[in-house]
């Protein structure tokens, strides 16, 4: 059981999904804040799309590894407040079934304290509990440095980088592709969220 000032992590149950869309809408409200981007989105609409809410919602009723399954997990304080949140979701391509895609955000208040780290780990020991996963990918704003060293420092490596990829605000963004093999599981039977 975490202490006070450990946050715990949990996947995100039908009952939570109110309380994790108002804290992804509080989270993503914060790009573009100050110049700093974190997700390809002008600032004026950076809120989540209904159609990415619905794939939160709907992906977690679906089985690995069939198209569209999404599972979400958030880091909460003592007082039930999310503080940060991981998903992992399948890939759109067919065939790309032993691979998923990771999204993760932190709450502002509480950035750089590691539990970004705490988050992958959590993250990437569910997809090797999996047994079918073999990769973790993720793409990243390549301005977004903190993300990008943070993915570095916890086992992931550069594949690419898209220069120009987004005009976005009047400024032009670059895209990071990333991905983590991980390791055959051998906690089988493990119990992650």
């Amino acid at each position: 059981m975490p202490t006070p000032d450990i946050p715990r992590i949990e996947a995100v149950q039908a009952d939570g999904f109110d309380a994790f869309c108002l804290y992804l809408a509080d989270h993503l409200g914060d790009n573009g804040l100050h110049g700093h981007y974190f997700q390809p989105l002008p600032a004026a609409e950076s809120r989540p799309p209904l159609a990415t809410l619905q794939s939160f919602r709907q992906g977690a009723t679906i089985a690995l590894p069939a198209p569209g399954w999404r599972r979400t997990w958030v880091a909460r304080n003592a007082g039930g407040d999310i503080l940060g949140h991981i998903d992992l979701r399948a890939h759109a391509q067919p065939h790309a079934s032993h691979r998923c895609l990771l999204g993760m955000g932190v709450h502002r208040d509480h950035r750089q304290r590691g539990l970004g780290a705490r988050l992958l780990a959590h993250a990437t020991q569910w997809a090797e509990a999996t047994g079918t996963l073999h990769w973790v990918d993720l793409q990243v704003l390549s301005a977004n440095r903190p993300a990008v060293q943070l993915y570095l420092r916890n086992g992931f490596q550069v594949t690419g980088e898209i220069p120009d990829m987004f005009l976005i605000d009047g400024r032009r963004f670059a895209f990071t592709s990333m991905t983590q093999r991980v390791a055959a599981s051998q906690a089988k039977g493990a119990h992650f969220g």
